[in-house]
């Protein structure tokens, strides 16, 4: 008989199983079905998700004002009523004037305001609903030149949300193991499952890394 302290362990195992793949039920579901998309681009359902429709305007705004250009590029972006995570461009713009983009799932715009005429001159893209659906997949906020650095709070949800995906899977993994070796009498196709797991990772990442 398994002691008390063993049997509670083997409950509470069995719960966080339960509930954990419950909670994450749809986040698996969409990395699942949004992986095969990123796979397989040649599929009409993944070309499908590549669509977007790019259109132009121009706006009068009063200059963007606050201290640092973050501050002038929310500023901005509450002007023009846009939403998303900032960035900035790799190359330094044109004198007198103020360039950054403005990026998430549903849409991306790029924005280069002249400060002389107070002209902003906006180039929005609009994602389409598969198109929108993929990009969850890679979608961070995190960009080359900021990394880790996030200014839009539902991009920050969605990592934590992420990070929470990625903490729990790891607890039923290794609870996974522990029934695995606690309920089977025998462990040797369990032994050669991990062993046929573990050389198949390990054939890949030497293929990559040579």
């Amino acid at each position: 008989m398994p002691s008390t302290a063993s049997a509670t362990f083997e409950k509470w195992n069995r719960k966080l199983h339960y509930y954990l793949g419950l909670y994450f039920l749809f986040f698996l579901w969409l990395f699942l079905l949004t992986g095969l998309l990123l796979n397989h681009g040649g599929w009409r359902i993944a070309q499908a998700a590549s669509h977007r429709t790019e259109t132009g305007y121009e706006r009068a705004m009063a200059p963007p004002r606050g201290k640092t250009d973050l501050a002038r590029a929310r500023d901005a972006v509450r002007q023009l009523d846009l939403q998303g995570e900032i960035e900035w461009p790799a190359v330094p713009p044109p004198r007198g004037h103020f360039v950054f983009s403005v990026a998430r799932p549903k849409d991306a715009s790029q924005v280069d305001i002249d400060l002389a005429t107070k002209m902003a001159t906006v180039q929005h893209w609009e994602n389409g609903g598969l198109t929108v659906f993929r990009i969850f997949h890679t979608f961070s906020g995190s960009r080359y030149n900021a990394p880790g650095q996030r200014d839009w709070a539902l991009t920050t949800i969605w990592v934590v949300a992420m990070d929470a995906l990625a903490a729990g899977l790891i607890l039923m993994v290794l609870g996974g193991y522990y029934m695995w070796y606690r309920l089977e009498r025998t462990h040797t196709l369990g032994f050669l499952a991990l062993a046929a797991g573990f050389a198949s990772c390990a054939m890949f990442f030497a293929s990559v890394w040579r």
